[in-house]
């Protein structure tokens, strides 16, 4: 006798992060101070230009933020999508380049703009490797013998992630939009390639009707207040 088993597929949720759910456990983001991020210019720390300019002001700079991460924590927000995984399939994108997430227990991470926490060579962009401690420093050099860079899509650079991140928001049988403005691109056209009739959620508290799209739920508030209830009222149907 053959014994049939019905499997029940879950729903696939895609979550697009941004920096207000980072905010949320005190990591400062250059938008919230007029253009300067930690009393840096953009220009001057996160370019390629820069780099060129003054390698050890750029790795001073990321070796700073690496040390303020160790003393941040994941708040209710990143808690509440690892929740999620009891009962969907949920794939997050974030523009984020900590590790919040990945520490808030969530397990399916597509970081689009690198990670803090890896370095990567100046000749081979696939030789990427994982930063031991906090401190990266020049005349620190790749199997190749090239200087090591941190692992973060400066502007004006490609976005090599954004194809895949785009093939999984057609996926999606849910997107959500968490602590972002959708004012960056290419990130904020994720959005165009979500099916018309999935549902969507935009929980950020600058929330904006995004070019009348369909499905769309505005909920103008902290990722940290909003998302933990959004995530139970998902759970409960």
């Amino acid at each position: 006798m053959i014994t049939f088993v019905k499997i029940m597929l879950m729903k696939k949720i895609v979550v697009l992060t941004g920096a207000g759910i980072s905010a949320e456990s005190g990591i400062k983001t250059f938008r919230d101070s007029d253009g300067l991020w930690e009393e840096y210019r953009i220009e001057d720390v996160a370019t390629y230009d820069a780099w060129q300019r003054n390698q050890e002001l750029v790795i001073e700079f990321y070796n700073q933020r690496r040390k303020q991460l160790l003393e941040v924590e994941p708040n209710a927000a990143h808690y509440a999508l690892a929740k999620l995984e009891a009962r969907f399939d949920v794939q997050i994108i974030t523009q984020n380049v900590d590790d919040l997430h990945e520490r808030g227990g969530s397990s399916k991470i597509l970081h689009l703009h690198g990670e803090l926490k890896k370095v990567r060579s100046t000749v081979d962009e696939n030789l990427i490797y994982t930063l031991k401690g906090w401190e990266l420093k020049k005349g620190d050099l790749c199997e190749k013998g090239s200087q090591l860079r941190p692992h973060i899509v400066w502007f004006g650079e490609d976005v090599p992630m954004i194809i895949p991140a785009a093939e999984l928001s057609a996926q999606a049988d849910i997107f959500m939009v968490v602590g972002t403005s959708m004012n960056v691109y290419p990130a904020a056209g994720l959005l165009n390639y979500v099916p018309a009739n999935v549902p969507k959620y935009f929980i950020d508290p600058n929330a904006k009707d995004f070019y009348n799209a369909r499905n769309l739920m505005i909920i103008k508030e902290k990722a940290g207040i909003a998302l933990p209830e959004l995530v139970e009222k998902l759970l409960a149907e």
